[in-house]
């Protein structure tokens, strides 16, 4: 069923009475006649100059997630005045607006990340209010940190009018004053679990903090922005090259001016967000995903994306595509280089061109361009063979992508894991169980996580529900690989930071808040996790699982009002991309 509200637009290809397109298809039920003479009395007010312009002109709104506060948005005021200077010399009219953000890295470990997940939702919520309330005929969506590209996109694929997406573009490495190495905001996290088990000084400590962020731009490595920036290009929802610009380069402000001209392509062929978001396309964003290694989070947010779009994504799908995909990327968060280390190679472009030689992504489908993918990257750089950053496919650095999808008596509805096989592929151990993530931490600030034999540290009530806001547990997981804690594995109903790696498993569904059988677990109980096998299992009998479940008693919910209240009560489970609408 579709999700967005019909405004009546003009038809696409009907035409101006002297024989000009129609390209304001939707602005035009408020600017033409008189039926809304005080929305133009507003729109001349706001600078529209002529009666001309009023009747002609598209209206595009530009949005984007601009706020003080995060490197990852801070930068984004500026390229959206450079959006909509290009807009204006395409002879159209552009509205700036701006929307909410989180930072992730600010909130991380503390009550601010309860908020972080849910911003998705206030994002597509208010592009899609001010789209359709505006009757803007096309918009430009301009994101930064983690949950904003997923949040444009659901507002596109919402509203449905011809769309682009700019991404802000990601941060330079940090360097060490005292190592000279380069630095990502994950080695404030593991150098803090370093520091906890003396490991490092605090002298040291103080330097990585200070100079782990140099600018503005997201995260570095590929982590959740930089994951879904790319998803999201070989999608077509981009301009080629949008997700590896670094951000305050001449590429990314060109970009911003070859959006005006492209958003022009849209509107004159009627390319819309819903022709772009398909199977097909969502299969190639999990192809190239899989291969660079990507973030736990894509499953959460191409899932969401696909519920918009009306498509059925599940999470066996990518299962199925990391079975069939190998990791090539070594980019962090455990490989050795950066976004924009690969940048200098060509960037997702000169990747993609790759793996559609290579038949793994298909270069058919249309793009924002109003060409298809593989004549966007026709011209992009080859891979000289001596690069390190993209491995060859006859020398993956692992056969399988990352993402595990794992079932079991403690996940019936799933779960998601990120295991790069460094760590290993399975792992048993015995449980010791934490309510609250800040029991965890609490728990290596005393000193009091030093496991003598195989230890599986739970972590339950941080779902989506229970969180509320499935908070990631990046600060937890880089504690364990900043103290060095080799037979430890880290699980939860709440979800990991694209920074994070280890094993590590997440989104245990159903979650414990809903009385999954992560929240009946205690300490002491034995746990499998089996990434060969894609199996999470308690090593208890299924009646004593259903003994325990039938004494469980759930508590209530943490949060009653406010947008947490209403996001606890609204929200579905990880396995369908933890949204608010399924109705």
């Amino acid at each position: 069923m579709s999700q967005f509200i019909d405004t009546s637009p003009r038809n696409f290809g009907d035409k101006h009475e002297d024989g000009t397109p129609i390209l304001n298809r939707y602005s035009t039920v408020l600017t033409n006649g008189y039926d809304y003479p005080g929305a133009q009395a507003m729109l001349y007010a706001e600078g529209i100059k002529n009666k001309e312009d009023m009747v002609k002109k598209p209206q595009v709104g530009i949005a984007s997630v601009w706020w003080e506060g995060n490197p990852c948005n801070s930068h984004l005021l500026e390229l959206g005045n450079k959006v909509k200077a290009a807009v204006d010399k395409q002879g159209f009219i552009g509205w700036q607006f701006n929307t909410i953000g989180v930072s992730d890295a600010v909130t991380q470990g503390n009550e601010g990340m309860r908020f972080s997940l849910q911003s998705r939702e206030i994002i597509a919520d208010s592009i899609e209010t001010v789209t359709v309330a505006q009757h803007h005929d096309a918009n430009i969506s301009i994101p930064g940190c983690d949950k904003n590209m997923p949040g444009c996109v659901m507002a596109m694929l919402r509203h449905n009018r011809p769309s682009i997406m700019i991404y802000g573009g990601s941060i330079q490495p940090g360097k060490s004053k005292l190592t000279g190495g380069d630095l990502s905001i994950s080695s404030c996290f593991e150098s803090a679990g370093a520091l906890m088990y003396g490991k490092i000084n605090e002298e040291t400590m103080d330097d990585i903090v200070r100079h782990a962020c140099p600018g503005p731009g997201g995260c570095g490595g590929m982590y959740t922005a930089n994951t879904m920036a790319s998803g999201l290009e070989v999608m077509g929802l981009t301009l080629p090259g949008s997700s590896s610009f670094p951000a305050g380069s001449p590429a990314k402000f060109r970009e911003c001016e070859n959006a005006a001209e492209a958003i022009r392509v849209c509107l004159e062929k009627d390319i819309k967000p819903r022709d772009l978001v398909t199977k097909e396309s969502l299969e190639n964003a999990l192809v190239l995903t899989a291969a660079l290694g990507g973030s736990t989070n894509s499953v959460l947010h191409f899932l969401a994306i696909s519920h918009t779009a009306d498509l059925n994504l599940t999470i066996d799908d990518f299962q199925r595509v990391a079975d069939k995909t190998p990791i090539l990327a070594n980019i962090k968060p455990f490989g050795k280089y950066m976004m924009n280390d690969l940048y200098e190679i060509g960037g997702i472009p000169s990747v993609c061109k790759f793996l559609i030689s290579a038949g793994l992504l298909n270069g058919t489908l249309m793009t924002v361009t109003g060409k298809t993918l593989e004549q966007n990257v026709a011209n992009a750089p080859t891979l000289e063979p001596t690069q390190d950053i993209i491995r060859p496919l006859s020398d993956p650095i692992q056969p399988k992508g990352p993402i595990r999808i794992l079932y079991g008596s403690l996940a019936p509805g799933g779960a998601v894991a990120k295991i790069t096989g460094k760590e290993g592929e399975t792992f048993t151990g015995k449980a010791r169980v934490f309510d609250r993530e800040e029991q965890l931490i609490h728990a290596f600030t005393q000193g009091d996580v030093k496991p003598t034999e195989n230890t599986v540290l739970v972590i339950r009530y941080e779902g989506p529900a229970g969180g509320p806001g499935m908070p990631e547990q990046l600060k937890s997981s880089a504690l364990l690989i900043g103290a060095n804690l080799k037979n430890v594995a880290l699980i939860t109903d709440g979800r990991y930071s694209g920074a994070s790696h280890g094993f590590i498993v997440g989104h245990i569904t159903p979650e414990a808040q809903r009385g999954g059988p992560i929240a009946i677990v205690k300490d002491g109980d034995v746990i499998t996790i089996d990434a060969v096998n894609n199996k999470l299992d308690l090593h208890l009998s299924d009646q004593e699982i259903a003994q325990r479940l039938s004494e469980w008693k759930q508590p209530p919910l943490r949060v009653n009002r406010g947008t947490l209240g209403k996001y606890c009560r609204l929200v579905g489970d990880a396995s369908h991309g933890a949204v608010t609408d399924l109705f």
